[in-house]
């Protein structure tokens, strides 16, 4: 018998080890505030005292969590993996905020701070700063940006290379944290030592990005905070005019180059370091498939800039078009102008580039590339069978077969997705924004995109306090690619334990 109530003594065991794993990750994040720490120094020394004491308030309730867990030993489940998870990126969220509270800055509320926080963790770049990024202490623009960093790639999954210090396996975390519907594969045969190349290579990205835009005229502070933004396809940046700001074709161009690194699956970057060769990039399918749509939203896009002169300049027209295209497909969500005011269909055509141009295992949002993928082809099967009943029909992908369990699981996750979208966008008009701004604020959070439209298009800050909780659930919705985040809400999950 495994209900609640058969064994007290198991279920309190495993409480402890999630209790203990939580406290521990949570004491590792409250060094983060080290970093902006040292940049306040360097500049302005006005809000070290804020980031000091979030590192105690964080550290102190980390060690308090842990302290009365520290011996538990046990194997974490596949369950424990979800659960510590959810907890670990709202309790981010909340001690996130902490020091952009303190500061008095720009966020004159704790929603607005939670809203920040988790924005920037979700790597969604959706803001409640309505003006003055530029006038921003350094300080609070790099702490921002190194929450995309860090959120991009995972902090669960930088975690685990050093669960084994814990006494505990790292594949649960892994597989509840990764983004896309084929969790099991591995890029080296221990996970620890995956986490280990998967960061490696975000930090080397990250590290040529950032030199590329500082030999390419931004300042050195700038090029950090890009850098960071880019990479983990986060978006926030430390001017309102975001990379407009420059004006800087060539910069543009390299922005785009960057923010299509990091909507690659990383096992493809991987595999492209460990052969020395270019080519592994061409033979993944999800990234030509992605690259492909780009081309066509694009040209799109394009075309009534281009028909009304909406800038003077054809050519023009097509950087802007691209830009746009890449930058929300992408979900990263950096703008060189506002794209909310373009004419006829252009805006609508962002907004949906975001759901489908990411690749699953990188840093972007939205439903992934593979799961549109295996969506069609699944389609195409059902149009198939209607013709020829008994043919045996599988579905492959890179030559090889994929297993009809992960096929229906994509046709799940595609209709619980648009089914929290539509939901959602009812909760957000019922807050009192127009139907398409309403959408589009849901899109951009659900796909942890970043901007919206009409007024929503530069911030959030004229969204209602209830409207901004609604995002922020939707944006750890998106994040957690809904089913970690619903298997945790789900009764059954902690009847069973």
């Amino acid at each position: 018998m495994t209900s609640w109530t058969a064994h007290p003594s198991t279920r309190l065991h495993r409480f402890v080890a999630v209790q203990r794993i939580t406290g521990f990750l949570l004491m590792i994040f409250s060094f983060t505030m080290v970093p902006p720490i040292v940049v306040d120094q360097l500049y302005e020394g006005t809000t070290t005292g804020p980031f000091l004491t979030a590192l105690w308030i964080t550290f102190v309730t980390g060690a308090v969590i842990w302290w009365p867990a520290r011996k538990e030993r046990a194997e974490l489940k596949t369950r424990d993996g979800f659960l510590i998870t959810v907890l670990f990126w709202a309790v981010l969220g909340i001690f996130g905020a902490i020091p952009l509270i303190l500061t008095h800055a720009a966020w004159h509320s704790y929603t607005d701070a939670i809203f920040e926080s988790v924005s920037g963790l979700t790597t969604t770049g959706a803001t409640t700063v309505a003006r003055g990024l530029d006038d921003l202490p350094h300080a609070l623009n790099f702490y921002r940006a190194q929450l995309h960093w860090l959120g991009g790639m995972g902090i669960i999954v930088l975690a685990v290379a050093v669960l084994p210090m814990l006494g505990v396996g790292g594949m649960q975390l892994y597989r509840a944290e990764t983004p896309g519907p084929m969790k099991n594969a591995k890029l080296t045969p221990r996970i620890t030592e995956t986490a280990r190349v998967l960061w490696l290579v975000y930090v080397t990205l990250t590290a040529v990005c950032g030199l590329v835009y500082y030999a390419l005229g931004m300042t050195a502070f700038d090029a950090v905070i890009h850098a960071l933004s880019t990479l983990a396809t986060g978006g926030f940046s430390s001017h309102d005019a975001s990379i407009g700001f420059f004006q800087n074709p060539i910069l543009e161009w390299a922005v785009m180059l960057f923010m299509l690194l990091g909507t690659i699956n990383f096992a493809t970057h991987f595999a492209v370091w460990r052969s020395r060769s270019v080519r592994s990039y061409w033979r993944d399918s999800e990234f030509r498939t992605s690259l492909s749509v780009i081309l066509l939203f694009s040209a799109l896009v394009a075309l009534p800039l281009i028909l009304t002169a909406t800038f003077s300049d054809p050519l023009v027209s097509v950087r802007k078009s691209v830009f746009h295209v890449i930058s929300y497909g992408t979900t990263t969500g950096f703008t060189t102008s506002d794209s909310s005011v373009w004419p006829s269909y252009a805006p609508l055509m962002l907004i949906l580039a975001g759901f489908m141009v990411g690749c699953a295992g990188s840093t972007s949002g939205g439903v992934k590339m593979v799961r549109l993928m295996l969506f069609v082809k699944q389609a195409m099967r059902e149009v198939k069978r209607l013709v020829h009943p008994s043919a045996q029909l599988p579905i492959k992908l890179e030559g090889k077969v994929v297993d009809d369990a992960v096929v229906y699981a994509v046709g799940g996750f595609f209709s619980v997705y648009i089914g929290f979208t539509i939901v959602l966008t009812f909760a957000m008009i019922s807050t009192g924004l127009d139907p398409v701004v309403a959408f589009s604020a849901v899109s951009a959070c659900i796909n942890n995109m970043g901007p919206g439209l009409g007024p929503l298009a530069g911030s959030m800050a004229g969204v209602s306090e209830a409207g901004k909780w609604i995002l922020i659930f939707t944006m750890l919705l998106g994040r957690l690619e809904i089913f970690t985040l619903l298997i945790v809400l789900n009764p059954g999950f902690w009847r069973r334990w």
